[in-house]
């Protein structure tokens, strides 16, 4: 499905509420001044609240992408939309898009 294109501007968290940022986006091209973000490099999760063990498996560390644009492409790798999806680690629960730029649309 289309969606909007995520870049370094946008709010990503985690199921339990830590902050997930690009580790590497791809400065060859901007949106909104910004540089997209592309399904390869994984995000680093802070902040998150999940109990360390014995209680659970402890806080979400990265997050890897799995699903993302099947068309639009930079330098090789599918951007990250809005509806793409991601899985933590160690907890396995997925990220969760917030907000992102509404200027521009990929499919």
């Amino acid at each position: 499905m289309p969606g909007f294109l995520l870049n370094a501007g946008s709010t990503v968290i985690c199921a339990h509420g830590g902050q997930a940022k690009a580790t590497v986006p791809n400065p060859r091209v901007k949106v909104m001044g910004l540089p997209v973000t592309t399904q390869g490099p994984p995000y680093v999760i802070t902040g998150c609240v999940n109990p360390p063990p014995p209680a659970n498996v402890g806080p979400c560390l990265i997050g890897n992408w799995i699903f993302a644009s099947l068309r639009v492409k930079v330098m090789g790798m599918p951007v990250l939309l809005m509806d793409s999806k991601a899985i933590c680690v160690p907890t396995g629960t997925p990220l969760n898009i917030l907000v992102t730029q509404t200027r521009v649309k990929g499919m």
